[in-house]
């Protein structure tokens, strides 16, 4: 069969040229009357949304049961998803760039369609929409804009974060029609709706509205082109207007001589409008030049996309766009451009003429330009045999180059292979290479996924080496919630499908199940997700607790066993708490940790500690916590109390806690004298231990009180002995330490003395004890006695030892013209001679 060349149906406008692409044939069955339906499309050759015009009376026919509903189908007429609708009037139904499906009803209620399959989150307009009610709609890439029975405007920026907020307060006056520029083409970075209202155009954003002082309205159109930067305005007498977005510069005019207003005024890229009555479609180029295309099957529907506009009738949808620059270089009618002569030298390659080569040479110089140019239009072609005459171009230009970079031709190669797949009419994407280049191959795999097409997701991924477990989720997840299966063989045959394969999160495949009321299911899927960090989540959220705590127990992340008892113990009773715990000795021993760190600044929650000791039956740790209680009492009364509640704990089985009981038994007796003490002498004691006690007893004086002690807790003498030294010693009692030094034997020995009244700065006293310390090493009385500052003392023992070294040294430190020099030097003349 004879290919059409491309230039077959190429129109001219101004000068340039526009092609009609027919993409599908016998779209919808033939008792579907679109003329009675609302129609829109996704972006990027969507899928397409039809719902009954509320509007247009429809004839009874009692063999139809009429049930309304929004009906959504693949260009190509392959019906998605058929939405059941019962929640009143639809006042707006749109896309959004991700191909979510917006509903928004009378009463502003928003509904919002995830993907094709009918799973939905919903919100509400708010701002007065329930009671002034929404009249029309209008919807850009992530946001929409609806108009209010009293003109007033509320936007919302985000659907998956919905904050509506009013725009600026609007002027009365009816509302003819209206648009708005997306925010990543407006001056403001926020939302601009124009608004016609009586003559003119008024333009709003969410803090001012500005009149643009136009007299030539009304409009019944205003459309804004795909990049913002124009607007075409439809007056009520039939001229078509062409202004820039800021509406300084009036760009064309057009006379469509039609009394009967228009079904769709869209834009065709960013260079030409449409026009579309039922059956007639105006297409109107720059200066005004139109050229219009007649259909035979009843109304039209015009679905603008960013780079055309699609065409759908009932036996048809076509592709209206401007012929790209690459297409028209190689195949417009006398072209001589490098590239179509390359096309022309493989298509003489191919009847094995001679010209081949003379067109090779001919172009030779440009050759790289050429190649290049055949790949781009390659890419621009929607026809499969002009695709790869080009591509064998390319191929043959290259291969007469010495040098050529093939990256750009390999990946023109892959990418027609995956536009080729998802044009193909079953799965009814009619992407252009541009549309594509926009969308990404992550968003194509996305849409498949939400038609359900697996295997040809599965089949681009690979072939564009971009991950599949995104995919294999997807299908798993679908099965969960689509299957009539039982759970058992659901969940094998998702196993066995999925083994083995990298990155799958079994979470979300079982928070499916759950979803969808299936516990079980989702139990046992949760058991083949390695990652506990994900398991334990959906295990709470499913109620099974302790099997959350063994899985968070079992992963060895100690934060999120943690966060498991966080959220037990606030779900459970205490006794419940304990009980489930109790069984996990590394739960047990966490929440024990958690209660001895408090608040983290050392402050336990000894409430805590003391229900999990007593219902572990753990006396002795329940008995600690009253203790550490007591320590930190104020005032001896209560400390003692809560020695008592220790003891208490500790009486039901005195032989083992014997010990603990005489320690209890002996700090109740020392708070109590404490307290004696605090009432006789006026100050603090409570919280001081017994050798803490004597020294501040011997400090203020109070000898007798500090035996007393001692007699009473049987501290031994040489504890004492040191006791009282540290405590004269801080109170700089030397009288009483000058006594001391007079007895003839100390149980400590005299060392300390001397080490401690010379670390306090007193070394006469410090001296005195020299001679009464024993067991000295040879030549440590010298150093003591230059310690205290007695060289003279110091040079005697060095005489005595023979040590004329230190004997010299000392010599030298005193001076040999002063008096303590003198001396020494006569001290060690008669033994050292000179």
């Amino acid at each position: 069969m004879d290919v059409a060349h491309p230039t077959v149906g190429w129109e001219q406008l101004g000068e340039r040229f526009y092609r009609k692409i027919q993409l599908y044939t016998q779209v919808f069955d033939q008792d579907l009357d679109l003329d009675n339906y609302i129609v829109v499309g996704a972006p990027y050759s969507g899928a397409i949304a039809l719902y009954r015009d509320e509007d247009k009376l429809v004839a009874f026919q009692p063999t139809k049961a009429f049930k309304p509903s929004i009906d959504i189908y693949s260009c190509a007429g392959n019906p998605i998803r058929s939405i059941p609708w019962d929640k009143g009037s639809i006042k707006g139904l749109g896309w959004s760039e991700d191909e979510k499906l917006l509903i928004v009803t009378a009463d502003g209620i928003v509904r919002c369609y995830t993907d094709l399959q009918g799973e939905f989150t919903q919100f509400s307009l708010g701002n007065g929409s329930e009671e002034s009610n929404v009249k029309s709609c209008k919807f850009y890439d992530h946001g929409l804009v609806a108009l209010l029975n009293n003109n007033s405007l509320i936007s919302v920026s985000s659907y998956d974060e919905p904050r509506p907020k009013l725009l600026a307060a609007p002027p009365q006056g009816q509302v003819h029609s209206w648009s708005l520029i997306p925010p990543a083409y407006a001056l403001s970075r926020s939302v601009e709706v124009l608004l016609s209202i009586n003559q003119t155009i008024y333009v709003f954003d969410a803090s001012e509205c500005v009149d643009q002082y136009l007299d030539i309205g009304p409009f019944t159109h205003i459309c804004v082109s795909p990049n913002g930067k124009f607007v075409g305005l439809y007056t009520k007498t039939g001229r078509a207007h062409v202004i820039t977005s800021d509406f300084q510069s009036p760009l064309s005019e057009h006379d469509s001589k039609s009394k009967i207003p228009p079904k769709y005024f869209e834009w065709c890229g960013n260079d030409a409008v449409v026009i579309a009555w039922e059956d007639e479609v105006h297409l109107v180029g720059p200066g005004g030049a139109v050229t219009k295309f007649y259909y035979d099957s009843g109304r039209v529907h015009l679905l603008p996309d960013y780079d055309g506009v699609r065409i759908i009738a009932n036996d048809t949808c076509d592709f209206l766009q401007k012929v790209p620059s690459v297409i028209e270089e190689v195949f417009r009618l006398g072209a001589d451009s490098p590239a179509s002569i390359l096309l022309d030298a493989v298509e003489q390659l191919e009847m094995q003429s001679p010209k081949a080569d003379y067109n090779i040479q001919l172009i030779r110089p440009h050759l790289v330009e050429a190649v290049d140019t055949c790949v781009n239009a390659a890419g621009q072609e929607f026809s499969v045999h002009w695709q790869k005459q080009l591509l064998r171009a390319a191929s043959f230009g290259k291969s007469v180059l010495d040098i050529y970079n093939s990256d750009d031709f390999v990946d023109m190669c892959e990418t027609l292979r995956v536009l080729n797949a998802v044009r193909y009419y079953k799965i009814g994407l009619p992407l252009s290479y541009e549309q594509y280049q926009r969308l990404s191959p992550s968003n194509l795999i996305s849409r498949l996924l939400n038609r359900h097409e697996y295997l040809l997701a599965l089949r681009i991924a690979g072939y564009l080496r971009l991950p599949t477990d995104k995919i294999y989720v997807h299908w798993a997840t679908a099965k969960v919630r689509h299957s009539a299966e039982d759970d058992d063989t659901i969940c094998r045959k998702i196993v066995e499908k999925l083994s083995g394969k990298p990155g799958i999160s079994f979470e979300a495949i079982a928070r499916a199940a759950f979803d969808e009321g299936s516990g079980r299911l989702a139990t046992e899927l949760l058991n083949h997700e390695p990652r506990a960090g994900r398991q334990v989540p959906l295990l709470l959220s499913m109620e099974e607790d302790e099997l959350a705590l063994d899985k968070a127990i079992e992963s060895g992340d100690t934060d999120l066993v943690y966060f498991v008892l966080h959220q037990l113990r606030r779900k459970f009773p205490l006794t419940t708490f304990f009980r489930v715990i109790n069984s996990r000795p590394i739960a047990t021993a966490l929440v024990e940790a958690a209660a001895r760190d408090g608040d983290g600044e050392g402050h336990e929650d000894t409430a805590m500690l003391k229900d999990l000791y007593y219902q572990d039956d753990r006396r002795l740790d329940g008995a600690s916590v009253f203790i550490r209680e007591a320590l930190r009492q104020p005032e001896s009364r209560t400390a003692g109390d809560k020695l008592a509640l220790a003891s208490k704990l500790l009486m039901d089985n005195t032989k083992e806690n014997a010990f603990e009981l005489g320690a209890l038994k002996e700090a109740a007796v020392l708070l109590r004298m404490q307290e004696a003490f605090e009432r006789d002498l006026g100050d603090t004691y409570t919280g001081l231990s017994v050798n803490q006690t004597m020294f501040k007893l011997i400090r203020q004086g109070e000898h007798g009180r500090a035996k007393k002690i001692q007699g009473e807790f049987k501290v031994p003498e040489k504890v004492a002995w040191w006791i009282r030294l540290q405590a004269l010693v801080a109170s700089r009692n030397w009288h009483e330490i000058e006594d001391i030094a007079k007895q003839r034997k100390s149980p400590i020995g005299w060392e300390p003395f001397y080490n401690q009244t010379l670390q306090a700065g007193n070394q006469r006293l410090a001296a005195t004890f020299i001679p009464k310390c024993t067991g000295l090493e040879p030549g440590q009385t010298m150093t003591m006695y230059e310690k205290c500052g007695m060289r003279t003392k110091a040079a005697e023992e060095a005489v005595k030892m023979k040590d004329a070294e230190t004997w010299s040294r000392l010599l030298e430190a005193a001076g040999r013209n002063t008096a303590e020099g003198r001396e020494i030097e006569r001290i060690g003349l008669a033994v050292f001679r000179r």
